[in-house]
């Protein structure tokens, strides 16, 4: 990019966002190197580029799972177990819009920390990224208000995710809610959601769950069916232990637990089945899902589930896991020998 055209990019952008730039962001190590920001080899390439607001520090919100919680001692770059290296905000946008144009990106996604300026910040990318390409915008972030939520919208955003993360208001408040000194509160959490749907549209606001925390399996598939029926799309993640955060000693969702969710929620999403026609052992474990082993045997040999689940074109590579597994979100169709260990994993099938 010139600087002719860095100007340009600024000018067109401050005319609507009170002079307000952000130099920096950060950027998924795997969609960095798909747009050429950095040289490597990925087992898979993300379809969506996954970029993150900075900030000097950590988020001041303080959840038990996150690196860029407040009192996490994890390294700055990280979310997840992924690293985020930090870029000149320009030079993101300039590759950003070259990959789209060749199809190698189909959506961009945007992880906003919480602290003053974030909305500010969320509303000065999503120009600079509507200056460069066409591509349809998703944000994850806390709004906060819904005027927040009407300035997302009118800068260009076309989907909202607010997360809960938590399947229960109990583990809600206890790993980032009231009990780790977080201002997030669970009954505002689904207000928000309720008022971002007037906003962007059913079916255009998501949501994240992740499993592992401590709920039981018939919890986290009664909140699947709580989201869907309020026309909120929600994402699966497995819990990820991540060195320097306060959950860092707690382990990983049993991969087989994790199959029977995943599972339920493709029948949730997908209309076929509701939790109330499903069964559940004395332990909440899931026994039955609400049709018959017919159909469902060719819906698991599909591997459809067992996809990363979130908006349209994101496959979110190994967020969870590591390349060499085991796979929790398959980023891709999972081969024939991996199908296979996914009937073993659902064993009862």
């Amino acid at each position: 990019m010139t600087n002719r055209s860095i100007k340009r990019v600024k000018s067109n952008v401050n005319k609507s966002s009170n002079g307000h730039f952000p130099e920096l962001i950060r950027v998924s190590l795997g969609t960095a190197i798909v747009l050429g920001l950095l040289d490597g080899k990925l087992d898979a390439e993300p379809t969506t580029a996954y970029l993150m607001t900075y900030k000097d520090g950590k988020c001041m919100a303080n959840c038990g799972f996150c690196a860029q919680a407040r009192e996490s001692k994890s390294r700055t770059e990280l979310l997840s177990r992924i690293s985020w290296p930090t870029f000149p905000i320009l030079e993101v946008m300039s590759k950003l819009g070259k990959a789209a144009s060749k199809g190698k990106i189909r959506r961009t996604c945007i992880q906003a920390l919480n602290y003053p300026s974030v909305f500010e910040d969320l509303q000065t990318i999503v120009k600079a990224i509507r200056n460069q390409t066409s591509l349809q915008i998703s944000v994850s972030c806390q709004p906060l208000s819904k005027g927040n939520m009407y300035l997302l919208a009118k800068s260009g955003v076309d989907r909202l995710g607010i997360a809960l993360d938590a399947a229960t208001e109990t583990i809600f408040d206890k790993i980032k809610g009231k009990d780790v000194g977080s201002s997030y509160q669970w009954k505002n959490q689904f207000k928000l959601l309720s008022e971002a749907i007037t906003i962007f549209g059913k079916g255009n606001v998501s949501t994240h769950l992740i499993v592992g925390l401590g709920e039981t399996e018939k919890e986290a598939i009664s909140m699947i069916q709580t989201c869907v029926d309020m026309t909120t799309l929600p994402a699966l993640f497995a819990f990820t232990p991540i060195r320097g955060t306060t959950l860092e000693k707690k382990t990983p969702p049993e991969l087989k637990s994790y199959r029977r969710v995943q599972l339920a929620r493709f029948l949730i999403v997908r209309g076929s089945a509701r939790f109330e026609t499903m069964q559940f052992d004395c332990e909440g474990k899931i026994s039955g899902f609400g049709i018959s082993n017919k159909q469902l045997k060719l819906i698991i040999a599909s591997a459809e589930p067992f996809l990363t689940s979130g908006c349209q074109d994101c496959n979110r590579p190994f967020y969870n896991e590591k390349a060499s597994g085991p796979i929790f979100n398959y980023p891709k169709k999972p081969s024939l020998k991996e199908i296979e260990e996914i009937k073993v994993q659902l064993n009862c099938f």
